[in-house]
């Protein structure tokens, strides 16, 4: 299954890396520091203004890709259905 670009929806993953360059320095790889998400707040928000079903998550393929990834874990049992 072609990977689709995190960036750019219309663009299938050259892996280029794009979507591991730091927000913070844009000369650096993403190192999962945090330091972008430390602000100061008592909490963080991320606005959702869509959510697309495409179909694509079926339990079924949610456990091929996790097993693919090889993380040994299973899907919430709410994907079942």
């Amino acid at each position: 299954m072609e990977k689709v670009c995190v960036l750019d929806e219309n663009k299938l993953c050259d892996d280029c890396g794009e979507c591991n360059v730091c927000d913070l320095d844009p000369n650096k790889i993403c190192d999962n520091c945090m330091k972008c998400l430390k602000t100061g707040a008592d909490y963080a928000a991320i606005e959702i203004d869509e959510i697309i079903d495409d179909g694509a998550g079926t339990y079924d393929q949610l456990r091929q890709d996790l097993t693919e990834i090889g993380d040994g874990q299973e899907p919430f049992e709410c994907f079942k259905g």
